[in-house]
């Protein structure tokens, strides 16, 4: 029975008469083409076995079908590369192409590993709850050291691929060992990624924000959506994104307003007239909060905190499980005593006096 080596040269004898690239492209195109079909057919059986599973494992088949192909098409191709007559150029062409493929795909699949390993250790927190500030903590860290990771991958590979070319290693090489200009170049160059690149890590670790956190920046109301390794995107209360540096919230100042819990104070302002019943507008406004469904339960108070040349103003609070809940509640409530004072004390609007000073002038002496 004659060997794989016996098989192929006897192969090679009958090809001859075809220039030596025209067979060496035939075989690397029939090696590429087996990948590519074993590839198809193994994966259409998976997705297959898949299709009635949870999310995870259908999630988890499609994160893994490029590297699968690349892989299978480096296999084949170095199979192939060694049966096809290639010149000592051409083959070591081929083996560094081969080379620099493998290492794109450990790189590949350490993020695909890194994906599906935050995929399965997210699945025990939800964010469901607003308030569940543990949840939103653990995933706001995850998924910087998430980004954080994926960036430290995908530089290893660039640099290990890199090295595999002998002018470029020698020159980053020198480049760092030298500590010249250039390297004070790139080192300025890179200072505003670097500085973000640490800012995430600090921001991970002391948690200043995380996921879903209602912040008020800017000037703006709105809550965390999405914090990458480089920047942060606030969703504003209108739907409008405001992106802001990483380094932002490590060096400005800004309103946390759910940072040890979801739960928030809200106030209504009325300028009401000095005859206005106070005690009755406090009854009545403790009244129309218990009944609101968006009031926590927890505070709910009345008090004058101002007096004005024609009114005073009076300052309602009141708590809710959230801030959007919380400004929800404000307007109705602002709304609702706007309409009892309106219907029971007209006369405790505001209003402006005029008054006539009756001056009397003494007659001329005669």
């Amino acid at each position: 029975m004659e060997t794989i080596e016996e098989f192929t040269d006897r192969a090679m004898g009958w090809l001859d008469w075809l220039p030596s690239w025209v067979v060496s492209l035939s075989v690397l195109a029939l090696a590429a083409a087996i990948a590519l079909v074993v590839h198809k057919a193994t994966f259409r059986i998976l997705t297959r076995l898949v299709d009635g599973s949870s999310l995870f494992w259908r999630s988890t088949v499609q994160r893994i079908y490029g590297p699968a192909r690349l892989a299978l098409l480096c296999l084949t191709l170095a199979i192939g590369a060694s049966a096809a007559p290639l010149s000592y150029e051409q083959g070591a062409l081929i083996r560094r192409g081969l080379v620099v493929a493998f290492i794109i795909v450990l790189g590949w699949s350490a993020m695909t590993v890194l994906h599906i390993g935050v995929t399965v250790y997210t699945r025990r927190f939800t964010q469901a709850a607003a308030d569940s500030v543990a949840a939103r903590k653990m995933m706001t860290q995850i998924r910087i050291l998430e980004r954080a990771g994926g960036l430290l991958i995908v530089i290893v590979t660039a640099a290990a691929a890199l090295m595999t070319f002998p002018d470029v290693r020698q020159y980053g090489v020198s480049l760092l060992a030298s500590a010249g200009a250039a390297g004070l170049i790139v080192g300025l160059a890179l200072q505003p990624v670097l500085a973000n690149l640490f800012a995430g890590i600090q921001l991970a670790i002391t948690q200043p924000i995380r996921i879903e956190d209602s912040i008020v920046v800017e000037g703006e109301w709105g809550w965390v959506e999405e914090i990458t390794s480089t920047y942060v995107v606030v969703r504003i209360w209108d739907w409008r994104r405001l992106v802001l540096p990483l380094k932002y919230f490590i060096e400005r100042p800004f309103q946390n307003w759910t940072r040890d819990g979801a739960s928030i104070i809200g106030n209504v302002l009325l300028h009401v007239d000095y005859t206005a019943p106070v005690p009755l507008l406090r009854r009545k406004a403790e009244e129309l909060v218990r009944q609101s469904p968006l009031w926590d339960g927890q505070v709910v108070n009345l008090q004058v905190v101002e007096a004005f040349n024609e009114t005073m103003q009076l300052r309602l609070l009141m708590s809710a499980a959230s801030a959007g809940k919380a400004f929800d509640l404000r307007c109705e409530i602002r709304e609702k005593m706007i309409a009892f004072l309106q219907q029971e004390y007209p006369s405790a609007l505001p209003r402006r006096r005029n008054e006539t000073l009756q001056i009397q002038i003494p007659a001329p002496a005669e």
